[in-house]
């Protein structure tokens, strides 16, 4: 057989780091969508790398006060 074939099922062992590793990826692909769909980046603007690095880190600080925003408002 050339190639090897998975198990259906996953060992308890497996199921706990799977469902470990989703819940950081859910926090990241979230973060991911709110700057795609909330501030429209989809793609980049500038040739300089210094620029773009900027763009996405104030980007990325204002998509965690949007995520903040019912605790900074209450």
């Amino acid at each position: 057989m050339l190639v090897q074939r998975f198990p259906k099922y996953l060992n308890s062992s497996q199921c706990k780091r799977n469902r470990q590793q989703s819940k950081i990826r859910a926090r990241v692909e979230h973060l991911f969508r709110i700057l795609k769909y909330q501030f429209g980046y989809r793609k980049v603007r500038y040739r300089d790398l210094e620029k773009n690095k900027v763009q996405v880190m104030s980007l990325m600080a204002m998509a965690n006060l949007y995520l903040q925003r019912n605790a900074l408002t209450a």
